[in-house]
């Protein structure tokens, strides 16, 4: 799984039910939500 930071929680988590989404700029990016508070979490992933 990914790993990204949730603001709310001040700690890197993993992101649960985590789908791959495209910014209106063309960048990837993993978006999930946090399984201990449940605020949505964010990665931005590498172009390949």
């Amino acid at each position: 799984m990914v790993q990204g930071y949730c603001v709310k929680c001040k700690a890197s988590v993993e992101i649960a039910d985590g789908k791959e989404t495209t910014t209106k700029n063309g960048r990837k990016m993993m978006k999930g939500k946090c399984p201990s508070c449940g605020t949505t979490v964010c990665k931005f992933l590498p172009n390949k």
